[in-house]
């Protein structure tokens, strides 16, 4: 009698959404491991913000939860993209000019190139000067000096 009055058991995750979740995760995951590569790419760089904030803890997405997840991860991705492309755009630009100022010191006077710039770390950096002070600036002798990098620590 107790069998027969009981409803019968309905599964958590109807059957036709279990697919739609299992892409939205796969996507999710996909979306991550992009990101996490950006990362990896960026690294050494300055100036960037791949965070994911976390969702309130361990616990199972809803359909629409995950959609939102996926759709913000896009987002991340997207704009750290775009961002990385501008700023390597940026710094090929300026490895050129260094390229520039190594050729014809003489046509770039006092510029002066850090290795952050360049998207490198450390304090190296190329200046162009005169060679023997205001007399190599009067004669027109220019030359590209590089430093030796970051000063000691006192």
């Amino acid at each position: 009698m107790l069998l027969q009055q009981a409803p019968p058991a309905v599964p958590r995750t109807l059957p036709d959404e279990r697919a739609a979740r299992r892409t939205l995760l796969d996507q999710v995951g996909r979306l991550e491991g992009e990101l996490a590569q950006l990362f990896c790419s960026i690294f050494p760089r300055k100036g960037f913000s791949l965070g994911v904030p976390g969702r309130g803890g361990p616990r199972l997405l809803s359909f629409g939860e995950l959609e939102e997840l996926r759709d913000e991860l896009a987002e991340r991705v997207q704009h750290a993209r775009r961002a990385f492309s501008d700023r390597t755009y940026s710094e090929e630009q300026y490895r050129r000019l260094i390229e520039e100022m190594l050729l014809d010191p003489a046509a770039h006077k006092w510029v002066r190139v850090a290795n952050e710039d360049i998207g490198e770390p450390g304090c190296k950096h190329w200046h162009v000067r005169p060679r023997w002070s205001f007399i190599g600036m009067l004669m027109g002798w220019w030359r590209v000096v590089i430093s030796s990098g970051c000063p000691l620590a006192t």
